[in-house]
Order: C-alpha cells, then sequence, then structure tokens
C-alpha cells in the first residue's frame, strides 16, 4: 500500500507540473516593468522578467560546480489571487538546488494578478530553470556544427518540448462508459427521455458523448462548484486528483474509497466495509478511450448478507462471495476481504460504431431492475460492439462466465461458460420505443472454448435453431418497450421468455415450461411541479424454472448469481422509488414488497419448486401445476432510505447516511430460511461508481 500511494503521488505532481493554464485567462499576471506593455505582450513580458529575476539572483551550489552538472531545475509554481509567487512543487536531482529555487522565489515581488472576465484568478506555470544559468535573450551559438549533430542536439530537448495543456473535462466529450450508479444516471434520465428525441435508454452503461449532447455534465457541474483557490480545496472539492493532457490525449487518476460503518440492531453485529481504490479514466485520439479502477477491500455486513454470501460460496475453500463484487477470502475470524479490478477500452472509428473490450456489468432496460441483463452479479470479462443508424441501435454483447460449483469443478478450475447478447432498439415514433433481445448460453465442453457459431449477429438466429431441438445450449428471447406520455412521465416494460413453447405458455395448465416473466413501470420526473424530484413504480414477476436448465451450466447465472432479476424466479414484486438532488445535497427512498418461492433446502432429496436458478429440472416437482411463488412461500419486505453530500462532482465522491429495514417471512423455517428482521444502519463515504445492492 506505501508503493500505491508513493506512485500515485508521484504521477500527481507529474501532471500537475505538465499543466499551464494560461490558454483560459484573459490577461497575464503583470511585473511592474511590464505595466506599460501592451496586452498582448504581457505574457512574454512575464516569462523574461522572470527569467532575468532568477539569472540575476540565483546562487549555484557548490555541488553543481564540482560535480560538473549539467540539467534542469523543475518548479511547479502559482501566482495567487493577490499576486504571490507559490511554490507547488520542485523537481531536480541535487537537495541544494530545491533549497536555492525555493529561496529565489519567496523573494520575487508582489505583481498583478491574472485576471479572468475581469476577475482576479490565479493561474498555474512550469518553469524550467537551465543549469548552468543561461541568461534570458542570450543564445549559445555553436559553429562547425555537422547535421546528424543538430539532429541529435534537438533531440535532447524533446522531453522538454512535450506540449502540455490545460485539462478542459475532455471525459464529458469522451467515448468511455458512465459509471454505473441508480441515482446518478437518474440526473439526466429526464433530458434523455424527452418526446421527440432519437435516443435508445436501454443499453447501459451510456457513454459520455452520447450523453453529454442532451445534457452538459461541465455545466451542470458548474453550478455546483465550490469556490476554492487552495491546491487542496480545489481537488477536495472540484477536480480530479491528478490531471495530465497533451496534443492527443489525456488522463485523469484519482484515489477513492467506500467507507462504511454501522450495526445490524436486530443481530447484534457491528458492520463495516473498507474499500481503497484507485482509477484512471483517459484518451488517446479522439477515437480510443479507457478506464480502469482497482479496489482493495475488507468488510462484514448485515447478518442476511452474510449468510446470502456464505450461500453462494465458491467450490476451493474460499467463505462467501460478496453480492455483485466476486469471490472473498477469509479475513480475520468472522470477516472478508474480497479484491476486484474492472475496467474497459472503448474505441469508436465512426459515428456509428462504438467497439469495448473489458472486465465489469452491463444492463438491459429501463427500470430499476432488469428481466433481460442487469448489474447484479459479479464483473465477467466483455466484448461489445454497439451500432446507431437511422432509428436503430444495435447492441451486440459476448462475455465468458464462471460456473464457481464444486459439482464442475475440475482440478482446481471453475467451469468457463459463454453468453452472446443481442438487443435490437428501435423508436417506431418520437415517443415510442421497442426493443428485441436474445441470449444464448453454452458451455465450454468437448474443448471447443469460444463456439464462434454464435458471433453471427443476427438476433434471434440461435433461437431458432434452439427450438428445432439442439442441446448444444441455452436461449433466451425477450422484448422490451417505452412509451413517452409527455416529457415528465414515460411507462415501460419487459417481457422475458426462456423456453418458447406456445402450447405451454398460452395452455393454462401451470407447465414448468411456461418460463416466463414480465417487468411494468413508470417515471415521473419533477414531480408535483417539484424540480429534480424522480419518483419510479415498478411491478415484477417471473413464474418458477426461468433462467434454469436441465444442464446446470447452461443457467442463465454467473458466479452462483444471476444475470438477471436479483430475486431469481418464482416471484412477484413492487418496487416504489423516489430519489432527489437538489445542489449537493441528495437523498433516496426505496420500498420494496414481493412474494417469493423459495426451495426446502432442509428436505433430503427436495423437489426443485423453481426459485433457485442453480436448481436442476430434472428434479422439479412437477410437469404441470406449477404456480407463482410455490415452495417454501415467503413474504419479503424492504425499506431503505439514504441521504448525503456529493463532496466531489468530478469523481462522485459522497458522505451519506442510511438506515435499511427488511423484514423476511418464510412460511416454514430452517435452519438456512427462517423468520427475520433486520434494521442495519449505515454511515460512509464513497466514490460512487457502481450499485450496491442490498434489497434480496
Amino acid at each position: 500500500m506505501k508503493l500505491y500511494f508513493s506512485f500515485l503521488t508521484f504521477l500527481f505532481f507529474l501532471s500537475t507540473s505538465a499543466q499551464s493554464q494560461l490558454a483560459q485567462y484573459e490577461k497575464f499576471p503583470v511585473f511592474e516593468e511590464c505595466a506599460s506593455e501592451e496586452v498582448e505582450n504581457l505574457e512574454t513580458c512575464f516569462n523574461f522578467t522572470l527569467q532575468k529575476f532568477i539569472f540575476q539572483n540565483f546562487r549555484t551550489p557548490e555541488i553543481v560546480s564540482s560535480e560538473n552538472y549539467k540539467g534542469n531545475v523543475n518548479v511547479l509554481f502559482e501566482v495567487t489571487k493577490e499576486g504571490l509567487f507559490q511554490v507547488l512543487y520542485i523537481d531536480a536531482i541535487y537537495d541544494e538546488l530545491k533549497v536555492e529555487a525555493r529561496r529565489v522565489f519567496s523573494e520575487l515581488p508582489q505583481i498583478k494578478p491574472a485576471t479572468y472576465n475581469g476577475q482576479p484568478a490565479y493561474v498555474q506555470f512550469t518553469l524550467p530553470i537551465a543549469i548552468p544559468l543561461v541568461e534570458p535573450g542570450k543564445l549559445n551559438v555553436e559553429t562547425n556544427i555537422s547535421s546528424e549533430e543538430k539532429k541529435i542536439d534537438l533531440l535532447t530537448n524533446e522531453y522538454d518540448e512535450i506540449e502540455n495543456l490545460p485539462y478542459e473535462n475532455e471525459e464529458y466529450r469522451s467515448n468511455i462508459n458512465i459509471p454505473l450508479s441508480h441515482h446518478n444516471y437518474s440526473l439526466f434520465d429526464p433530458v434523455l427521455n424527452k418526446v421527440g428525441l432519437n435516443t435508445h435508454t436501454a443499453q447501459k452503461p451510456f457513454v459520455y458523448s452520447e450523453v453529454n449532447k442532451y445534457y452538459d455534465f461541465e455545466k451542470e457541474n458548474q453550478k455546483i462548484l465550490k469556490s476554492k483557490t487552495s491546491w487542496f480545496g480545489r481537488k477536495f472539492w472540484n477536480e480530479h486528483m491528478v490531471t495530465i493532457k497533451g496534443k492527443d490525449y489525456w488522463l485523469t487518476l484519482d484515489p477513492g474509497v467506500d467507507l462504511q460503518v454501522g450495526k445490524d440492531i436486530d443481530a447484534d453485529i457491528n458492520t463495516y466495509n473498507n474499500t481503497r481504490l484507485v482509477y484512471a479514466q483517459g484518451g488517446i485520439g479522439k477515437q480510443i478511450g479507457f478506464f480502469a479502477v482497482v479496489y482493495e477491500s475488507q468488510g462484514r455486513f448485515a447478518d442476511y448478507f452474510n449468510r446470502y454470501a456464505e450461500s453462494i460460496r465458491p467450490d476451493g475453500g474460499n467463505p462467501a462471495i460478496i453480492p455483485g463484487r466476486g469471490i472473498a477470502k477469509a479475513f480475520k475470524e468472522d470477516e472478508y476481504d474480497y479484491p476486484i479490478a474492472t475496467g474497459h477500452i472503448s474505441y469508436t472509428p465512426s459515428k456509428f460504431f462504438n467497439i469495448q473490450l473489458g472486465h465489469g456489468k452491463n444492463f438491459i432496460g429501463d427500470g430499476y431492475r432488469s428481466l433481460l441483463t442487469s448489474d447484479n452479479a459479479s464483473p465477467y470479462p466483455f466484448f461489445k460492439l454497439n451500432t446507431i443508424f437511422w432509428k436503430l441501435k444495435y447492441t451486440n454483447t459476448y462475455m465468458s462466465l464462471r460456473d464457481v460449483r464444486p459439482e464442475v469443478t475440475d482440478d482446481g478450475s471453475f467451469r468457463t461458460k459463454y453468453m452472446a447478447n443481442h438487443y435490437l432498439s428501435y423508436n417506431i415514433s418520437k415517443r415510442l420505443n421497442i426493443g428485441l433481445f436474445e441470449s444464448v448460453v453454452w458451455q465450454n465442453d468437448n474443448d471447443r472454448g469460444f463456439d464462434f457459431n454464435y458471433v453471427n449477429p443476427v438476433i434471434f438466429y440461435r433461437a431458432i435453431e434452439f427450438s428445432t431441438g439442439s442441446r448444444g445450449g441455452n436461449a433466451l428471447i425477450g422484448l422490451s418497450t417505452k412509451y413517452k406520455i409527455n416529457d415528465r412521465v414515460n411507462i415501460y416494460g419487459q417481457l422475458i421468455i426462456d423456453e418458447f413453447s406456445s402450447s405451454d405458455v398460452f395452455g393454462g395448465n401451470g407447465s414448468y415450461k411456461n418460463k416466463t416473466g414480465y417487468q411494468l413501470g413508470a417515471k415521473y420526473y419533477n414531480a408535483f411541479g417539484l424540480e429534480n424530484l424522480y419518483l419510479q413504480a415498478e411491478y415484477n414477476r417471473v413464474r418458477p424454472f426461468t433462467y434454469s436448465h436441465n444442464t446446470i451450466v447452461l443457467n442463465y447465472g454467473h458466479n452462483n448469481q444471476s444475470l438477471a432479476h436479483t430475486l431469481g424466479a418464482n416471484f412477484s414484486e413492487f418496487i416504489a422509488i423516489a430519489r432527489y438532488q437538489k445542489g449537493r445535497i441528495f437523498a433516496d427512498l426505496k420500498l420494496i414488497t414481493a412474494k417469493r418461492g423459495l426451495e426446502l433446502d432442509n428436505v433430503e432429496n427436495s423437489p426443485f419448486y423453481g426459485g433457485n436458478i442453480y436448481g436442476t429440472e430434472d428434479n422439479r416437482i412437477s410437469d404441470n401445476g406449477n404456480e407463482l411463488a410455490q415452495g417454501n412461500t415467503t413474504d419479503f419486505f424492504h425499506g431503505e432510505f439514504q441521504a448525503g453530500y456529493l463532496l466531489n462532482p468530478a469523481t462522485n465522491l459522497k458522505i451519506y447516511g442510511s438506515l435499511i429495514f427488511r423484514d423476511f417471512k418464510p412460511e416454514i423455517n430452517n435452519a438456512t430460511t427462517f423468520e427475520n428482521q433486520t434494521t442495519w444502519v449505515n454511515f460512509g463515504i464513497r466514490t460512487d461508481l457502481f450499485n450496491w445492492y442490498y434489497d434480496f
């Protein structure tokens, strides 16, 4: 960790020394000697006067002469709003040079500060001081030098001549993904859903440049920026920690945290999460962008969360899988250690295509939940192609997934399986959108690896093949829709069909092959005339056995978690959500009530009721007569309130407090499933880059 923070500190200084924010200021700082100069000459006069002062006052340390050193002392400094010179960082080979450079700058006189829009403003500079000293305006003329020697001499200045530019929020115009966060997405969701726009809002995460056309991130952040002049104040409240920009590239680097401390009052458990992270994002040219984040985490959670995490533990001895995150190692007596890294590279060769390769999550739908693809499970490797033209957006996603159950572990390695998703979004009118979905899952049997037969981008091609009787994989098809009633209200829905057999779906006999689910929802923006009040209501219903398969490896899961709805299958659920943000203050309220059909895990050779997607259909309770919430019928309620303050809009750093109340009432109590209540109080500070789901 010490090495990590040392590296971070080094990169910070490297980046700031590469910045010069002069381009955005109307007028340079003014020495007394330059007072009579025209505005266009102030830059030249400032540079000459500063270099002359240093040449006249800099006393070269003895060690420089004794060791015959030649090089540069690089000084990063700023001229404050008061016109004072303030040294921020000095890079030199000898400490004596650093001390002398700092002394000389301390003797510089107070000058007139730079101005922006007529108001005093701070401005940063980087000044290389040549050692030995060179008098300003003097040129070292060398004679009898060959052309090759001249070329080499020019190259020796290549490092110092790299063009450095001020960072200007390039991320907002880039082709990298906006981190998935339900609250953050709700801020620009109203703008994207105005009647008449040709936007596609189901395929997530969004790309910044795609959203920035309608929602000006920079303008919105400017509204809540704090007036801070100190380096620490600007970095903590308004800016990225490290920014680097050149002619054809840019980079930001930030440390982050997800620190939580709380208590499960009912179970008398002190809870915490200790995540340290660092994330980088940047662009090379206009077509390539990248984003990467590394997390190092330890934690202990509420009792129900811990029990679930341990119930889905992988083979191999590790005690748990943290839902939505990844495999956890044992830490201390009853805690977890779960490191993870995510990121992606994004390439946009033209306005029609965006190609991504990464390790992360995807989401399809306009709701809080998704019955097609959600961000519920752990991150996974993926390759994605987005194609946009006319009124269409077509997304092809290929994923590498894992089955970590002991039944399929071979020689200590988990079973690999693959998935191909196709989603075609079509704006039929300025109000109505429909989406067609297909997902195909297959396993790495016969060492065939990634089967390129599934690369075929034609939607429903594989579903038609599987309907003829192929057992090589599992195909699901789906439909989504959205209708904009007006600029403030829209309704949406989804339909998932896991095994399409019309006679079983419409037969009304409760066939286990009737593996379907649907979603209905509505959103209300600026509700009741209150700006930034976002209301959402959603109903989800998924029949038993949906997402499961008689070959368990081929189910719709990854790392023992559902790739769709958090509750798996065999449930009905109603969700009500309210979100509000004014300035930097925000609050969220979420209420969920559900009826779930759980398995009877305590009974030996218990039949499969269709709730756990990792159950085997070969052991199903019945071919017909299957009903919703069959098995261990459970009433479920989850209430969650969170309020907080946005500390830094550039990094999404937030401080918050939350209260969760959960009531879980199964018909039958056993060792693993029993009636319980949870009251979980939590306080934290986090860099909001992903969604935590506590509502299961």
